[in-house]
C-alpha cells in the first residue's frame, strides 16, 4: 500500500468516530471560559485593567498551551486504540513495512491536531473579540496578533498531537497513553524548571507562548526564547517519542 493511500485510511479512521466531536466540544468549551472571563471578569479593584492593552487581549487569546495538551490527549487516545481494538494488526497485515504505517498514522495524527489547535484558537478568538468589544476597551489585537495566534495554536496542536500518538504507540494503552502526556507536559517542565531555572524558557508551555507572540510582560516571564528556537525545541519534544514508536513497533509483536 502506497504512502498516501495510508495516510487516507488513517484519515478515515479518525474521522469515522466521534471522537473528534467530543475533543471539538471540550475546545468549544474552553472558548466560552475565556469569553465568559472578558466579559465578567475583573480584577480584584473591580476594574478591567487585565484587558486593556493588545498585549493583554493577545495573551488571553492565546491557545497555544491548550492546543499542546488538549491535541495531546487527542494523540494518545488515537495512537493506543489502534492496539486497543486490534486495528494495528490489519494495518501491518495491508502494509509490512512497519515504518510506513506508523509515519502514516503520525501524518494523520499531526494533520488533525492542526485542525483541532486552529479550531480551537478561532473559537477563543471570537469568544474574546466579542465579550471585549462589550467592555470600554473594545478589541485592541490587531489581525497580525490574531493570525500569530492561530497559526501558533495549529502548529502546537500537531506537536501535541504526534508526542501523545507516540506515547500511545509505545504504551498501547489509552489510560498509560494518557498519563505519559500529562506527565510529559504538566508535570515535569515544572520540576525542570524547580531543578534548573535556565530551564523556564525551554519547557513546552513557555515556547507556545513564544510562537504566540506574547510578551514578556503579558506572559509574566523573565526571558523568552526566540521563535526559530522556539520551533526547533518543541518540534524536538515531539521526535523524541516519535523515534521511541518507531523503534517499539519494528522491534516487538504486534500483539
Amino acid at each position: 500500500m502506497s504512502p498516501l493511500r495510508l495516510f487516507r485510511a488513517e484519515i478515515r479512521k479518525l474521522t469515522t468516530t466521534r471522537m473528534p466531536l467530543a475533543f471539538l466540544a471540550v475546545l468549544a468549551g474552553v472558548g466560552a471560559i475565556n469569553a465568559s472571563l472578558v466579559r465578567w471578569g475583573t480584577d480584584f479593584d473591580g476594574s478591567k485593567a487585565f484587558i486593556s492593552t493588545g498585549a493583554d487581549q493577545q495573551s488571553l487569546m492565546a491557545f497555544g498551551q491548550n492546543a499542546l495538551l488538549i491535541c495531546g490527549l487527542f494523540g494518545a487516545v488515537a495512537g493506543a486504540r489502534e492496539h486497543t481494538y486490534g486495528t494495528a494488526i490489519w494495518t501491518f497485515l495491508a502494509s509490512p513495512r512497519r515504518a510506513r504505517a506508523v509515519a502514516a498514522q503520525l501524518a494523520a495524527v499531526a494533520a488533525g491536531g492542526a485542525v483541532l489547535g486552529t479550531a480551537g484558537a478561532l473559537l477563543t478568538a471570537i469568544g474574546v473579540s466579542g465579550a471585549a468589544v462589550t467592555t470600554e476597551f473594545g478589541f485592541l489585537v490587531s489581525a497580525g496578533g490574531v493570525l500569530r495566534v492561530v497559526v501558533a495554536a495549529a502548529f502546537c496542536g500537531a506537536i501535541g498531537a504526534v508526542l501523545g500518538a507516540g506515547l500511545g504507540v509505545v504504551v498501547r494503552n489509552a489510560g498509560g497513553a494518557v498519563t505519559g502526556v500529562v506527565l510529559a507536559l504538566m508535570v515535569v517542565p515544572p520540576l525542570l524548571v524547580q531543578l534548573s531555572a535556565d530551564a523556564a524558557p525551554w519547557v513546552p508551555s513557555a515556547l507556545a507562548t513564544t510562537l504566540s507572540g506574547i510578551t514578556l510582560e503579558a506572559a509574566g516571564a523573565e526571558r523568552q526564547a526566540g521563535v526559530g528556537a522556539a520551533l526547533a525545541v518543541l518540534v524536538l519534544w515531539a521526535v523524541v517519542p516519535s523515534v521511541a514508536a518507531f523503534v517499539a513497533t519494528d522491534r516487538r509483536d504486534v500483539v
